[in-house]
């Protein structure tokens, strides 16, 4: 290894370096701060397992501390002793230290330390002090880019990617270890039960609006990746549609001290349309609130008084907190920076996406291999759900499959890339309507095949099922809902033993 000049400012009470010129300023470092931590380490390795849970070698600022730091903590990961006599051995004998030999710099390290205590302080003024570094060091980025971008490259990629590369920052930057007691685990489970009870319903989860469904489920978990998934014509996006607008109606909130809404009930809704245009979405709702055929006010065959219906439907829901980007070919590096923003600036409480195949992967390896791809963004979107601690409900299609066996129902393995949906989703259910297939079935009328296919139409009519296939936290099987096909509304179904006595 060849010698090394040392760009230390004040080596163990040396003298003050020269006051740097005004207009150079040095990033942000605490080379004391550094040379406590590592004199605590020699003196007592434990020091090491205090705060190697957060603080890498690339943490330090003085090259010479970060060659210090990563070659004694390779020495205590394979259970050896970390200390000058063993350290020296793996530097060269003419490496300078600011008019020090490393041998000498090794042991006024130790000698200068006195305790392990404050270990972990130290190791939090370090590692705060590289997340300022980073900080200037991306802010540089974004201006020299600024300057010196392409002619065709979009203001609006820079954006993203800074936010990108912030939020990616602000997860990374946490000083805090992974482990934490039973009892603090216990106090959030606890938390978790008090709200449930106190909440409408008395979920632990966000309550969809459809009672069957959230008795089986709990309402909507935070963290929680939701995979619905049908085959064309089954209602999957109405489904998501009318859970979205549930939870957006039933929000209430509170301001709170930093001027942030906090939500008591019901929530924000994300909606990312990778199909329908915003409009077309609006379209839908407003339709099932005012119980008018959509494909009427499409073609503006509607009557004075429904038109005034539609008018009064929409000043009662405009205001819902139901956000919709119908942005298409959206990448999931895209709709993650964009979810981050939303959470930041108005709140967040679920996030819908309609659907997983329209996604597309932030790498050029991943979108080569579809499956990689499909992997990737599962990957992601879970991982989007624990860190803004929200449920994200996430549409996919099926394979065709389905249509050639004599059961429609779906399965598990009717997954389109199925591996890393299943194995990445927290709950997975299936929209399935028999009426959909019976409906492409009918005999010639006057037969007995008729008066069969008849009766089985009046069983299954306005009815549908939500077959929970997968569920980490609760039982799965299938849940029974009405379907108003003419206003893409599902709804609680009405059992038998609920219905008045009929008057003969």
């Amino acid at each position: 290894m060849a010698p090394v000049e040392s760009v230390l400012r004040k080596p163990f009470g040396g003298p003050q370096a020269a006051e740097p010129d005004p207009l150079y300023r040095t990033a942000p470092h605490n080379i004391e701060a550094e040379q406590a931590l590592l004199g605590a380490i020699l003196i007592n390795n434990e020091a090491y397992d205090r705060v190697s849970d957060f603080l890498d070698t690339k943490h330090f600022f003085e090259p010479i501390h970060q060659q210090i730091y990563d070659t004694a903590g390779q020495l205590i990961r394979n259970g050896k002793r970390a200390n000058p006599v063993t350290l020296k051995t793996f530097f060269p004998e003419n490496f300078a230290i600011n008019g020090l030999t490393v041998s000498q710099y090794l042991a006024r390290l130790a000698a200068e330390a006195t305790t392990i205590i404050n270990a972990v302080d130290y190791g939090e003024t370090v590692y705060n002090l590289s997340i300022r570094r980073d900080l200037i060091q991306i802010g540089t980025d974004v201006v020299n880019q600024a300057f010196d971008s392409p002619v065709d490259f979009p203001p609006k990629e820079q954006i993203e990617a800074a936010e990108r590369q912030l939020f990616e920052l602000a997860e990374k930057g946490r000083s805090e270890t992974g482990f934490q007691t039973f009892s603090k685990a216990l106090t959030a489970s606890v938390d978790m039960a008090a709200a449930a009870y106190q909440r409408d319903g008395h979920l632990s989860g966000l309550a969809t609006g459809l009672k069957d469904l959230d008795s089986k489920m709990g309402g909507l978990q935070k963290s929680d990746l939701i995979v619905l998934a049908g085959r064309p014509g089954m209602g999957k996006t109405s489904l998501a549609t009318n859970i979205a607008f549930n939870v957006a109606k039933a929000w209430n909130g509170e301001y709170r001290a930093d001027g942030h809404f906090e939500t008591k009930n019901g929530g924000v809704v994300a909606f990312f349309s990778l199909e329908m245009s915003s409009e077309q979405l609006a379209t839908r709702i407003i339709a099932e609130q005012a119980e008018i055929s959509s494909s009427k006010i499409r073609r503006g065959d509607i009557q004075q008084s429904q038109f005034e219906t539609l008018v009064d439907k929409m000043r009662e829901i405009q205001n819902l907190p139901l956000l919709i980007d119908d942005t298409g070919g959206i990448s999931i590096a895209q709709l993650v920076a964009r979810a981050r923003r939303l959470k930041r600036q108005r709140g967040l409480d679920l996030i819908v996406i309609d659907y997983i195949q329209l996604l597309s992967g932030s790498s050029k390896r991943s979108s080569e291999n579809r499956v990689q791809e499909i992997t990737e963004i599962t990957t992601k979107l879970k991982a989007l759900a624990k860190e803004l601690q929200v449920p994200v409900i996430a549409l996919s299609q099926l394979s065709r499959q389905v249509e050639s066996r004599e059961d429609k129902r779906p399965q598990l393995s009717d997954l389109r890339e199925s591996g890393s949906i299943e194995q990445d989703a927290d709950v997975v259910m299936f929209v399935y309507r028999e009426e959909y297939y019976l409906a492409g079935k009918e005999p010639r009328p006057g037969t007995t095949e008729f008066e069969t296919w008849k009766t089985d139409m009046e069983k299954v009519h306005g009815t549908a099922e939500v077959i929970i296939g997968k569920q980490r936290h609760g039982p799965t099987g299938p849940v029974q809902l009405a379907f108003e096909a003419e206003y893409t509304r599902f709804g609680d179904l009405a059992q038998d033993r609920y219905l008045p006595e009929r008057m003969e």
